[in-house]
């Protein structure tokens, strides 16, 4: 499997790498969370995911460019995540795919992520412009896709992530939510089948509370981010971040 490396953090091999998101409405809330991950890097938090959908002034793009800097700035060498979620896919906000396509492009521009998400079914036809532009601006793509309803068969799983990957997506991400037990081992046998022969790191999770050992088992399965919680969590079954740190380091085959 292919790493990718962003800030000297190396993504694709060792333990899954934790991301504490920050799910902030406003400036001071975004950087006080900010300077929380830092304080907790030392123990877990390996990068930060700023979900942009959650901010009030999402769409005063200067606004949310000065809060991007000063996150940036806040963060120090800690790899930053940019994400606006749609509503579609579990997010905060509606946003069509012409203003959705328009928004991350114009982010990677303004240069204030290391990494950048790509919602595969919201990016649509558009997607490779979007990966171009982050490509443009040295910025890693995370494609992602997500279902808050089910866990489609194992073999839709695999086909999601081989479209992200053959589609030019530096890390393929999918999260599903799980009704049985069956369903979380669905998820965890797509995600070891398809990391044996993806050339990309893969990012996945079964959600919600039956879904959490699908968390903490991705050096197993192949899985090399694991989201964890500082406050307030972004999904459901988020792990607080400080407690994933040992989790992993049990789990660890290495």
């Amino acid at each position: 499997m292919k790493e990718v490396v962003v800030r000297g953090l190396t993504i694709g091999s060792g333990r899954p790498k934790i991301c504490v998101p920050i799910v902030g409405r406003t400036e001071e809330e975004i950087l006080q969370a900010g300077r929380a991950i830092v304080c907790c890097s030392a123990r877990g938090a390996d990068l930060c995911e700023w979900r942009i959908d959650w901010f009030d002034r999402v769409w005063n793009f200067s606004e949310l460019v000065e809060t991007g800097r000063k996150l940036r700035e806040a963060l120090g060498n800690l790899p930053l995540l940019v994400t606006f979620r749609t509503k579609s896919e579990g997010g905060e906000r509606e946003c069509d795919p012409s203003r959705y396509t328009e928004l991350v492009v114009k982010l990677c521009a303004a240069e204030i992520a290391d990494l950048v998400d790509i919602e595969l079914f919201t990016g649509g036809c558009r997607v490779a412009e979007m990966s171009g532009a982050a490509a443009l601006h040295g910025i890693k793509t995370v494609f992602s896709s997500h279902d808050f309803e089910k866990t489609p068969p194992e073999s839709e799983i695999i086909a999601r992530l081989r479209q992200m990957e053959e589609m030019g997506a530096d890390i393929a991400k999918i999260a599903v939510m799980p009704k049985t037990p069956a369903d979380v081992l669905t998820l965890l046998s797509a995600t070891e089948k398809r990391s044996s022969e993806s050339g990309i790191p893969l990012v996945t999770m079964s959600m919600g509370a039956l879904g959490a050992v699908s968390r903490v088992c991705g050096e197993l399965t192949g899985s090399s981010i694991t989201f964890g919680s500082l406050g307030r969590a972004s999904a459901p079954g988020q792990i607080g971040a400080e407690k994933l740190l040992p989790v992993l380091e049990l789990f660890s085959i290495g």
